[in-house]
């Protein structure tokens, strides 16, 4: 079978096991939340409301009805794209509180990822060119101590030296209470500002996205300063770098030009490794510094037992997951040709 066939092969299979993949993330969240301890009404209501409300609650959310049932009619709704409504946002559907918080989640992600990207490659070239140094260590060192650390621990601390002590950076929120926010066609701040034309609103932005997104993408970049560590070290030592060396070509031309092209390759599927757990640290972030997005209503739903908010929000989650893992699979299909499926 020639490679092109065998690419098609495999992109068919992941398609339709895809569907499967997430129907056990759906099935698993679903339960996961009836295991977890607490009533939905008493979240609702409140502890002090009567029984007979709670009860006439339980029976409208069909949580009287047998596991069974409430698992079938859970999935049915998936079938049709309907995620339900929030218990605990005035009845909006999960689709419009998805379309309301996710943009702020995308921007948090996407300027994580660049600084995680960024700082991880430049510490792991750094490295891996001073092998057995003191750099080499320094590097080591980072890779381990910004994969080990906790970031809500990180978060807090860099808040108050940062925030509360140099009152370098805000908190708590996205863009400052008291100025207009910008005009709304993406939901993306900083593409809004752009389209805008104002200044203000871009710098404004930047602001409040810098420190969660530096802490978050700092703690990142450790994978991929360990990927790019090992992996140009290996190709530092490769036959045709030391051809290149034996031809005279300088150091920084065979590391620019020669090594990196190749020692980058897999950094390409650890973006795709990397995107879930990109998502658990943006919940954690978002919590941390109270950042509007996805992650904190969702963390706000699981506290108030808002089932459909978290079933949807999950199974949102789930999708982009499973969609980014099969395009990454396929770009490092197409990028290396060494890959054979």
């Amino acid at each position: 079978m020639s490679r092109s066939k065998a690419l098609q092969s495999y992109i068919l299979v992941r398609l339709l096991l895809a569907p499967l993949m997430l129907l056990t993330i759906a099935t698993i969240v679903f339960l996961l939340l009836r295991a977890t301890p607490g009533d939905p009404a008493d979240a609702i209501l409140g502890t002090r409301a009567p029984e007979a409300a709670k009860e006439a609650l339980r029976s409208q959310l069909g949580l009287t009805n047998p596991l069974w049932q409430q698992y079938f009619d859970y999935l049915r709704d998936l079938l049709s794209f309907d995620l339900g409504s929030s218990l605990t946002s005035r009845g909006l559907s999960v689709w419009s509180v998805i379309k309301e918080y996710f943009p702020a989640t995308v921007e948090l992600s996407f300027c994580s990822m660049l600084v995680a990207v960024i700082v991880g490659v430049l510490v792991g070239m750094i490295s891996a060119s001073s092998s057995n140094k003191f750099l080499d260590a320094g590097g080591r060192l980072f890779g381990i101590v910004t994969y080990s650390l906790p970031l809500f621990w990180v978060g807090m601390v860099l808040q108050l030296i940062f925030a509360v002590n140099l009152g370098w950076f805000p908190l708590g929120t996205r863009f400052p209470i008291s100025a207009p926010t910008p005009p709304h066609v993406t939901g993306l701040y900083l593409i809004d500002s752009l389209l805008a034309g104002d200044l203000g609103m871009l710098l404004n932005t930047i602001h409040y996205l810098a420190l969660p997104s530096i802490t978050l993408g700092l703690l990142l970049s450790g994978i991929f300063e360990r990927i790019v560590r090992v992996n140009l070290k290996q190709t530092l030592q490769a036959d045709y770098v030391e051809a290149a060396r034996a031809r005279g070509i300088p150091e920084r031309t065979i590391l620019v030009s020669h090594a990196m092209k190749n020692a980058l390759i897999p950094v390409i599927t650890v973006l795709g490794l990397t995107f879930a757990a990109l998502l658990g640290g943006a919940v954690l972030t978002e919590v941390t510094f109270s950042w509007p997005g996805l992650g904190n209503r969702l963390y706000e739903a699981i506290s108030l037992r808002d089932y459909p908010t978290v079933q949807g929000v999950m199974v949102f989650f789930g999708i982009i997951v499973v969609i980014a893992s099969i395009a990454i699979d396929i770009i490092n299909a197409y990028i290396d040709p060494r890959i054979r499926y």
